[in-house]
């Protein structure tokens, strides 16, 4: 019987947590979520435990991908892919140097 739980992994990886931290910055550190910390004047205790609950999150992804365990990150997108009116027309948005 499959059973859903959430697991820490003891594997530490500098380059995972790099990335992680990387990632959630980028997510974070622009955009709307600067506003909506300052408007609804969000501490910077629960804002650290938003970044850090997503750094963990877009790490464990990356460890899964990283050992080649398709099999778990399909099990999160089946499980995480419902339709809900926040999420609408994805557009694909990269930021980076490009060379022309």
């Amino acid at each position: 019987m499959k059973v859903w739980t959430k697991v820490h992994l003891k594997d530490r990886d500098a380059k995972v947590e790099k990335i992680g931290r990387s990632l959630t910055n980028y997510l974070y550190d622009s955009g709307p979520m600067v506003n909506i910390k300052e408007r609804y004047n969000i501490s910077k205790d629960d804002y650290k435990e938003i970044t850090q609950y997503t750094a963990n999150r877009i790490s464990g992804i990356l460890m899964l991908y990283l050992a080649s365990d398709y099999k778990r990150i399909n099990d999160i997108v089946n499980k995480y892919n419902i339709k809900n009116e926040s999420i609408n027309n994805i557009i694909p948005e990269v930021e980076g140097y490009i060379n022309k």
